[in-house]
């Protein structure tokens, strides 16, 4: 298994960047124009998030779309060129929450960019990976739309974060993950000890990930060793995200970790930290620094 944790270097400017504001750098697969990054993302960026076949980015409340357009994915609609509060990066299509609302474009096999009239108010945070999103409402139900419509009694209220994974969801109540779909690599079959503390959820592809105590718990497929967790992955952690058939974390220290499948290079390190974001593709890598030019 590659890993590899990449070292905090105090970096010229850090001071002066706004909290949760920088540029993204992103490396790995080039395939649909995901990489290199566009210079529209170098700064002012406050979120990422990576899909299979094109990047979102949030910059002043307005979304940044590059990559692959067939499905008119990266044809920004006027509603979401402001006042966005986040984004999430479907299989060719986008998803963005606007005061309350899910706004959704591109790929539409399955309904997934035709939002529902439950998802246009009250929605707290939204979320896709592949053809089905998920939407959490105020009061913790779930809603979710595209190739997957299910969700269970379980996650109707008391829901405080949702992963879209592949063909199959997670939700985060009470401090236990919630999973549903599709379990063929036992994706949805949640461990004994993400039942309780976890703080953070994350769904890749075909495995799924969850934060407790600073630690990354990781179950599901494991042909690329995505669902072994590495040492460096143990401790002092405060973000995770999983892609495809990789996935990264970040620490309180500023350092990331990459690990899992490395077909384009996605899990080498490209750069040092400190990051304060990270998003994994289908084998592209992004993160957001506070100043993406600065030496290490």
């Amino acid at each position: 298994m590659l890993a590899v944790a990449a070292s905090l270097t105090p970096l010229p400017g850090l001071a002066s960047a706004a909290p949760g504001v920088g540029g993204v750098i992103g490396w790995g697969s080039i395939d649909f124009g995901v990489n290199p990054v566009p210079p529209s993302v170098a700064s002012g960026i406050s979120a990422i998030s990576a899909g299979s076949l094109d990047v979102l980015a949030l910059k002043n409340g307005g979304v940044i779309v590059w990559g692959d357009n067939n499905f008119g994915q990266t044809e920004v609609p006027a509603a979401a060129t402001s006042g966005v509060s986040q984004i999430s990066a479907g299989w060719a299509h986008a998803l963005a929450l606007k005061n309350g609302k899910a706004l959704a474009w591109g790929n539409d096999w399955y309904g997934q960019s035709e939002v529902p009239a439950a998802a246009t108010s009250g929605v707290i945070a939204v979320a896709t990976s592949a053809l089905h999103n998920l939407a959490l409402k105020q009061g913790g139900s779930v809603l979710s739309w595209g190739a997957r419509t299910d969700v269970p009694a379980a996650a109707s209220a008391g829901v405080t974060a949702i992963a879209a994974g592949g063909d199959h969801s997670l939700a985060l109540k009470n401090g236990g993950v919630l999973a549903w779909g599709n379990n063929t690599y036992g994706q949805a079959s949640v461990p004994a000890a993400a039942t309780s503390g976890v703080t953070a959820i994350s769904a890749g592809y075909q495995h799924s990930l969850a934060l407790k105590n600073g630690s990354v718990l990781a179950w599901g497929r494991n042909n690329h060793e995505q669902a072994t967790v590495p040492p460096e992955a143990a401790s002092g952690v405060i973000g995770i995200e999983a892609g495809w058939y990789h996935n990264l974390a970040f620490k309180a220290d500023g350092r990331y970790v990459v690990w899992g499948s490395d077909a384009s290079q996605e899990s080498d390190p490209f750069t040092c930290g400190p990051v304060f974001g990270v998003s994994a593709g289908d084998r592209s890598t992004f993160i957001l620094k506070p100043d993406p030019t600065a030496p290490c």
